[in-house]
């Protein structure tokens, strides 16, 4: 029987994933003062024993100000670097390949978090840290929503000085030992807000048509790729579609821009500058919804994609790399559900039969029940989007 694709290696420059499988990055909100902490080596770590070939470590902040709550990890000082190499040893040591997003917030900074209102920040919050260094900045002064307080609008000389932020967190991050890196430019965060029709309002070269406002972008893409070492891959996360004036065309042309300046994966997301959020729409009650950015990205700007948005089935992940539509697969809420979800599907697909995948402490003991004499099957016994077992 062939290796199914999801669980073939990839090579992307000098690093090879040992499957197709990736842990999406998700904030956690949990560190302390920009410190990783204990949740982020047990969060990362369970995804990496679990069995999948990429752990991306959340968007993690470049500079104070990039902070969007009190919880985000930060990188704009090397002390944060040892708690973050603490966990990249951990990834690498379950056969994972370690890789960590790098962000700002932009005008969706200083809140609280998710499940806390996000409401705007106090200097007298019991977290607070900081306050006087934590600006609420954005490419003009507008919004995110009318509960948001008004950003201030980056002056012309500030810009180059923040791309440079951008390159020394990437320099950071791999002195922290991440082997792949990803730039965060969606989600209606600092980066999306630049390419932007709706938050960016600038009349200097960095707003008004398509290629200014793509400006900053690129600028941060030649900056981080500057700073990061040639063998590591670099990827970007889009909002291929944000449903308010940048859309598949306009993305498919930034790839193709991205790819000169050195970046090797487009991941292919939507969503984010409009208060609503992405996954209320038509489009996401859908298995796969976003698939078709990756597929489009893929072949018009002849690079490398990952999809993600509701791949949640073994055999549905399978197609989207079998049918050419992506490279990678990537799941979020998914592997929060079940973070054994790569050893899962390799058991369903039989790419996996003596449980390999996943540390021996793990594997050991369930390849001895699947050789017993026990009947049953396992709880997630179900293979495909219909609800039959195999």
């Amino acid at each position: 029987m062939s290796t199914p694709c999801l669980f073939s290696p990839l090579q992307i420059r000098s690093v090879t994933l040992k499957n197709r499988i990736v842990l999406a990055p998700m904030h956690q909100y949990a560190s302390n003062q920009g410190f990783a902490t204990d949740w982020h080596l047990m969060n990362a770590g369970k995804y990496a024993a679990g069995g999948c070939g990429l752990v991306m470590v959340e968007s993690t902040k470049v500079e104070r100000r990039g902070c969007g709550t009190v919880g985000d990890l930060g990188l704009w000082k090397d002390e944060f670097i040892p708690g973050l190499k603490r966990v990249t040893d951990f990834i690498r040591a379950q056969k994972a390949v370690p890789a960590i997003q790098i962000g700002h917030s932009g005008r969706k900074a200083r809140l609280t978090r998710p499940w806390e209102g996000q409401e705007p920040l106090t200097p007298d919050h019991p977290e607070m840290f900081d306050w006087e260094g934590w600006d609420l900045v954005a490419p003009s002064a507008i919004p995110h929503a009318e509960k948001f307080p008004t950003p201030r609008a980056f002056s012309r000389a500030e810009i180059p000085e923040l791309v440079t932020h951008w390159g020394q967190a990437a320099a950071r991050a791999h002195k922290a030992g991440f082997d792949v890196l990803e730039i965060h430019g969606a989600h209606g965060y600092l980066i999306h807000q630049f390419l932007s029709p709706v938050a960016n309002r600038r009349n200097d070269e960095y707003g008004g048509s398509d290629a200014n406002r793509m400006r900053f972008a690129l600028e941060v893409a030649e900056c981080v790729r500057a700073n990061w070492p040639e063998a590591k891959p670099l990827f970007m996360r889009l909002s291929c579609e944000d449903d308010a004036g940048w859309g598949p065309e306009q993305s498919v042309a930034l790839a193709r821009e991205l790819k000169i300046k050195g970046v090797d994966v487009i991941d292919c997301s939507g969503g984010g500058i409009l208060e609503r959020s992405p996954m209320d729409s038509v489009r996401a009650r859908e298995y796969g919804y976003q698939v078709p950015y990756a597929e489009k990205i893929r072949a018009e700007a002849g690079m490398m994609t990952m999809a993600v948005g509701h791949i949640v089935h073994a055999d549905q992940a399978e197609a989207i790399l079998r049918e050419g539509r992506a490279d990678l697969v990537a799941m979020a809420r998914e592997l929060m559900y079940n973070p054994n979800w790569p050893m899962d599907a390799a058991q369903k697909l039989g790419a996996d039969v003596e449980f390999g995948l996943v540390p021996p402490a793990l594997g050991w003991w369930l390849g001895k029940r699947a050789k017993s004499a026990f009947k049953g099957v396992p709880s997630t016994y179900q293979r495909g989007m219909t609800g039959g077992a195999e």
